[in-house]
């Protein structure tokens, strides 16, 4: 399903980047087992689907952060997609997970502070295992990614699975009782603070009232 190519409208008298909108409708087996986004449970491991190399061209961070808006957009692997979306449905459609994200925009840390948001529930990440730096582990948007949650036992089953199938993965961290946001090595955010930031910002600038960071 695709509709409303904006491809040549303007805002405040420039150009915009053309947005093409396509959505995607499919057939749901059984209600009951389904995810969302929302973390469900305390003490559950989170792993991270897919190969990370932080990439960082078009993305929000380099924008939002460093003022720029350059590099290549991420490349696209059609065959690692298909194995990672059929793998990750499969496990949803055992009943084994019910939490699930897709990685986009924004890479890692933007969706495990929307997970996080979602079900109220915290949860701390970090970089072991890799050689890929902080920043574009937690904010490149290399495609074909889910961060998915399910308790320890279970992810552990997951995971030899993951191996068996070649699907590149890691364990990138838990759920926990706190409701914080805890990255290792660079501290932690109140998700009541997160919270603020992401629904108020809106009111705000309706309002022309000016947007405080978060630090």
């Amino acid at each position: 399903i695709s509709g409303n190519c904006s491809l040549y409208n303007e805002t405040n008298g420039e150009g915009i980047f053309p947005t093409p909108a396509i959505g995607a409708v499919g057939l749901m087996g059984d209600v009951h087992r389904m995810a969302t986004i929302a973390f469900k449970r305390e003490g559950e491991a989170i792993m991270l689907i897919g190969d990370t190399r932080g990439h960082l061209g078009q993305s929000i961070y380099l924008r939002e952060i460093e003022g720029r808006e350059q590099g290549a957009a991420p490349p696209v692997d059609l065959a690692a997609e298909k194995a990672h979306g059929e793998f990750v449905r499969r496990l949803i459609e055992q009943g084994r997970v019910d939490t699930c994200h897709d990685l986009s925009d924004g890479g890692l840390l933007v969706a495990l502070s929307e997970m996080a948001l979602a079900g109220d529930i915290g949860c701390e990440a970090g970089v072991a295992g890799t050689t890929v730096e902080a920043i574009p582990f937690f904010f490149g948007e290399d495609q074909a990614r889910y961060a998915i949650a399910a308790p320890v036992e279970e992810m552990n089953r997951i995971e030899q699975e993951a191996r068996d199938a070649g699907i590149i993965h890691a364990i990138v961290g838990k759920t926990h009782a706190a409701k914080t946001l805890r990255i290792a090595g660079a501290g932690e955010i109140a998700l009541a603070d997160l919270r603020a930031a992401h629904e108020g910002w809106f009111p705000a600038y309706m309002a022309k009232e000016e947007v405080p960071p978060v630090n």
